[in-house]
C-alpha cells in the first residue's frame, strides 16, 4: 500500500509534503493549499474535515473516489510538537487495490450463493425423485448417497478450477475409478476433452454416474471384457456449435428386451432422458437395442469466460 504524508501548522499552512501520488501536483509558483493540491471538490471536503479538529489527539478520516476507479483514504490528526504548538498531520493512503479486492470478493460471494442455491435445488430434485423410485428406505439411502457422492465429486472439480468448470474426461474418470477400479481400461474415452461449464459439469457428471452404475449393475461388460466407448466432441448443430456426448455399451441381444423394460422403470432413466438434457438446454436419447445400450446427449456449446 502506498502512503504519503503532509504536515501543516495550526493555521493550515503547509510545512512539508512527501511523495504525493502523481495525479496530484502543485502548479509552479502557487501557494500550497488543499484546494490547490487536490482540486476544488476534494480540497473543500478536506478543509471541512480538518476544521472539525480542535485539540491535540483529535483525528478524522475521509475516503474519496478520485476518478478512474481509484480510491484514497485521508487520515488527519492534530499533534502537539516539541514547541507545544499544534500541527496537523495528514496521511494519504492508496486504497485502490483494497477496494478492487473487496468488490471481487463480494462478486465471488454472490456467485457462491447463486451456485449453492442451484446445487441445493439439484439435491432436492434428486432426493424427491429417488424416493419416488425406491421401494424401501434402504434402497433410497443407497441410491441417494451414490448420486450425492457423484454430485460432490463433480463439484470438487468445478471448485478446483476456480469455478471455470470441469473437463469431460475428468468427470468420466471419477466415475470409472469408483465403480470399475480394477478394470478402468474397459471404459474408453475418445474424441475431445472439452471443458464444460459448471452447470453442465454437475449434470454430465450425474449422467455418467447413472450410466456406469447401470452398466455395472445390469450389464456384463466386465465379465465378458467388452469395452464401453464414450465420446465427446464439438459438432455444428442447427442453432450453432454443440457438444455431442455418446455412450456405447455392448450387451447381449437376448438381454436387450429385459434391460429396456427395467430401464424404463428406473429413476436413472429420468435423469438421463429428462433432467440432464433440460438442465443444459439439450436433447437426449437412451435406447437398448441391437445388442447395445446407447445414450446420446447434445447441447449448445457455451463460450467460457
Amino acid at each position: 500500500m502506498s502512503a504519503s504524508l503532509t504536515l501543516q501548522d495550526c493555521q493550515g499552512k503547509y510545512i512539508c509534503i512527501t511523495t504525493l501520488p502523481s495525479r496530484w501536483s502543485l502548479p509552479a509558483g502557487m501557494q500550497p493549499s488543499d484546494e490547490a493540491i487536490f482540486g476544488p471538490d476534494i480540497g473543500a471536503r478536506l478543509v471541512e474535515l480538518k476544521a472539525g479538529l480542535s485539540k491535540a489527539g483529535d483525528r478524522a478520516e475521509l475516503e474519496i473516489e478520485a476518478g478512474d476507479d481509484t480510491f484514497f483514504e485521508f487520515r488527519c490528526r492534530l499533534i502537539e510538537m516539541s514547541n507545544r504548538k499544534l500541527h496537523l498531520i495528514t496521511i494519504v493512503l492508496d486504497r485502490t487495490e483494497d477496494r478492487r479486492r473487496e468488490r471481487l470478493l463480494r462478486a465471488l460471494l454472490r456467485e457462491v450463493s447463486h451456485r449453492s442455491k442451484n446445487l441445493l435445488a439439484i439435491i432436492q430434485s434428486i432426493a424427491s425423485q429417488t424416493a419416488r423410485y425406491s421401494g424401501t428406505l434402504e434402497m433410497f439411502l443407497g441410491k441417494f448417497r451414490g448420486r450425492l457422492h457423484a454430485l460432490s465429486q463433480s463439484q470438487d472439480l468445478v471448485t478446483d478450477s476456480s469455478w471455470r468448470g470441469a473437463y469431460f474426461r475428468d468427470l468420466l474418470k471419477q466415475q470409472v475409478e469408483r465403480y470399475v477400479p480394477d478394470n478402468p481400461d474397459l471404459v474408453r474415452a475418445v474424441g475431445e476433452n472439452i471443458l464444460l461449464t459448471p452447470n453442465a459439469s454437475l449434470h454430465i457428471g450425474l449422467a455418467l454416474h447413472e450410466l456406469i452404475v447401470n452398466a455395472v449393475s445390469h450389464g456384463d461388460f466386465v465379465v465378458r471384457r467388452r469395452p464401453i466407448e464414450v465420446s465427446c466432441s464439438r459438432v455444428e448443430g442447427e442453432g450453432g456449435p454443440e457438444i455431442h456426448i455418446l455412450w456405447k455399451e455392448p450387451v447381449d441381444k437376448a438381454d436387450s428386451e429385459s434391460l429396456e423394460a427395467s430401464r424404463a422403470a428406473r429413476f436413472g432413466s429420468t435423469v438421463l432422458e429428462r433432467v440432464v438434457p433440460s438442465s443444459v438446454n439439450g436433447t437426449a436419447t437412451h435406447t437398448v437395442e441391437g445388442g447395445e445400450v446407447r445414450y446420446e446427449l447434445s447441447f449448445p456449446l457455451e463460450v467460457m469466460d
